[in-house]
């Protein structure tokens, strides 16, 4: 039978006893926990040998999402990616010793235990005997937060905020790298997060600290949000998206991290630690007075950061735009009473609905222009984004536009940062109603246009969904065509492995790199009780013909069908197979509307190889000029991930005719 867990120290299980507080260790005492009281339970360390008080968490039992233990008598230590490989510190709650792998740990005392990933061990206690597995994450930081009383009235951190999104708290903590590093800085602020995902069991929050942090390498910033990714089994679908949204040079993309979060004592899955969309730290080119002269009037033109977001509602700075279309101001938020509230309202109310009727007015006359209006290129970046995603949420939610002067210093939107793509990637069924009226029928596939249809119904000809129009407008569909093969494809290419493209490595990962950031962090938090299954709104993982497409010959073509293991593994090979094929499917269509050039070798694009292509390789080691992501990829042309004087040399003698391409 399920044993309900008692809801103390954010939801943390109690194990082996009653719901009952016994005195926890003394404040400041080496090597045990003080973040916390340390109840009736075994609590090892993020870090060996350390004096910490805060990066410490108990063994626990795994859980159904409702919290129930499962098997109250079986404990694991989910341990971070910080913790040694054959050994970890060990803090005994208990008021009796306890041998834990041979080890004896007296009562409140610490001891270092040696273990093997993966392997049981028996556990005695005075009360009972507990199985013991040990598992290791290898995710790029652990993020643990205590509070014990959020709200001055016993009530332990993740209890009240998740009992109310509104609900907010300051805590302790820690930041802790596999190098072991430990950053304590405190929790400024700490509430939920999200429209649709806070309804969920795993719920996600915005973190701000006391000062501005990094995580794992990450710019120092203020402001995070914490990403639960519940409903997507590959724990990945943000990440790659807002990764590639870097690599393609949209402004403003969000750096984000994998890491395991801990709060209070209690593991509570692998998560994605984001920056948080803010202006000042991840919109640099706004802050949150720009709407105000020197003397506190209201300026003319200023800059502002925009939400579409259907959901909008009390609470929420926003706007009703033409259509019903909800705005939501990010920035500058001014609370009601305050001297701008209705000023900027009306302003970002006019701007918005000026890009939605005259987007919507080139749909019918192609003569008319947007170009004043928003910036094409980051225009044709964000609708391509939404397209290779098949992103539910389309210029429905999520949809951020940034409100700012060109380099002319002409003030207009441009397309970013990007947010919220759990749903992409083949991810989500949708609503079958919703998808008959538009006339879509193969939603799940990789194959098929999406934008084009999202927002509108199939009788229609005019949309009030701002990426509909985009992705239906001339002039942003002629730029997006070049914009995806010289900038998307090579990247696309680099995450597949196809390539290594040296330029982008450090925005974009492989999928395999990824994949081994986060194998052992996944296997954790499904292991803890988290469903790989996460509902009716998720698509079947059916077998996949996988696609590709030759940038050089034109030629599309799928291979033998692929089948997907109902693990993680199988999860995440759907994901990366699906955005790959997806991708393969798009350049297959977007081809003949490519008026770059297609050769081999090109190096300057000029449309032939020829020595000029040797001399801007050239120039670009000289450091005299930038490449972009295609010719990056066409530069290396020995493959091996560098762009160097060997490639050169290739180019000199694949033109002296001494070997072939």
């Amino acid at each position: 039978m399920k044993k309900a867990i008692c809801i103390f120290q954010a939801a943390a299980l109690v194990f082996g006893a009653a719901c009952v507080f016994p005195v926890s260790a003394a404040a400041g005492e080496t090597g045990a926990p003080t973040g916390f009281p340390a109840e009736y339970a075994l609590y090892a360390h993020a870090v060996s040998g350390s004096s910490d008080g805060e990066a410490w968490h108990q063994w626990q039992s795994v859980h159904d999402e409702e919290f129930y233990e499962e098997n109250p008598n079986e404990k694991y230590f989910f341990l971070p990616s910080s913790a040694g490989d054959g050994s970890v510190d060990i803090y005994n709650g208990f008021s009796d010793s306890v041998t834990v792998n041979g080890t004896e740990i007296a009562p409140h005392e610490t001891e270092s235990v040696t273990y093997t990933a993966g392997e049981s061990y028996s556990v005695e206690t005075p009360s009972k005997t507990f199985t013991l597995k040990f598992m290791k994450s290898g995710a790029e930081a652990a993020i643990y937060i205590n509070n014990p009383d959020a709200d001055g009235n016993g009530n332990d951190l993740m209890t009240y905020l998740n009992s109310n999104k509104d609900n907010k708290a300051a805590a302790t903590g820690a930041i802790v790298t596999p190098d072991g590093k430990i950053d304590n800085t405190p929790i400024k602020k700490i509430k939920g997060r999200g429209n649709t995902s806070w309804g969920k069991p795993k719920k996600g929050y915005n973190i701000t600290y006391g000062k501005a942090v990094s995580i794992a390498g990450m710019a120092k910033n203020k402001k995070y949000s914490i990403l639960p990714n519940y409903q997507d089994d590959s724990l990945s679908r943000n990440r790659f998206l807002y990764d590639l949204s870097d690599a393609v040079g949209m402004p403003y993309a969000s750096d984000s991290r994998y890491v395991d979060f801990y709060v209070n004592g209690y593991y509570w899955g692998s998560y994605q630690m984001a920056e948080k969309v803010e202006a000042g730290s991840l919109v640099t080119d706004v802050s949150e007075d720009d709407y105000l002269n020197e003397d506190g009037t209201i300026k003319k033109d200023f800059s502002f950061i925009a939400e579409v977001d259907a959901s909008a509602g009390d609470g929420d700075y926003y706007v009703t735009c033409l259509g019903g279309v909800k705005v939501t101001i990010k920035s500058p938020e001014i609370d009601e009473g305050k001297p701008g509230y209705n000023e900027v309202k009306e302003y970002v109310a006019n701007k918005f609905d000026k890009l939605l009727s005259t987007s919507r007015t080139a749909i019918r006359k192609s003569s008319t222009s947007i170009a004043d209006l928003i910036d094409l290129e980051s225009a044709a970046k964000l609708y391509l984004i939404n397209e290779l995603g098949k992103n539910w949420d389309s210029g429905v939610s999520s949809t951020f536009l940034t409100y700012k002067p060109d380099e002319n210093g002409n003030y207009k939107f441009f397309g970013s940062p990007v947010w919220d793509y759990d749903n992409t990637l083949g991810n989500a069924v949708g609503v079958s109603r919703d998808l008959s009226n538009m006339g879509v029928s193969d939603y799940e596939k990789y194959t098929g246009w999406w934008c084009r249809y999202k927002g509108k119904s199939a009788s229609e000809t005019m949309s009030y969904n701002i990426i509909n129009n985009l992705a239906r407008n001339k002039e942003v569909l002629e730029t997006a065509a070049n914009v995806w093969f010289e900038e998307f494809v090579p990247a696309i290419n680099h995450f597949s492995g196809k390539t290594d493209n040296s330029l982008i490595a450090d925005e974009l990962y492989s999928a395999q790199k990824y994949y081994s950031l986060l194998e052992e962090s996944a296997a954790m938090n499904y292991e803890s009780g988290w469903l790989l299954n996460t509902g009716s709104w998720i698509a079947a993982r059916n077998p996949m013909k996988k696609a590709e497409f030759d940038f050089y010959t034109g030629e599309y073509k799928t291979r033998s069908i692929t089948r997907y293991g109902s693990n993680f593994k199988g999860m995440y090979n759907y994901a990366v197979d699906w955005m790959t094929s997806r991708a393969a499917w798009l350049s297959n269509e977007m081809y003949p509307s490519y008026t770059g050039s297609k050769e081999k070798l090109d190096i300057d694009r000029s449309g032939v190889f020829d020595v000029n292509d040797i001399t801007e390789l050239q120039r670009y080691l000289a450091e005299y000029i930038e490449l972009t992501p295609l010719q990056a990829e066409i530069a290396d042309v020995d493959g091996n991930g560098k762009i160097n004087v060997e490639d050169v040399t290739q180019l000199q003698l694949i033109k002296a005719g001494f070997i072939t391409e």
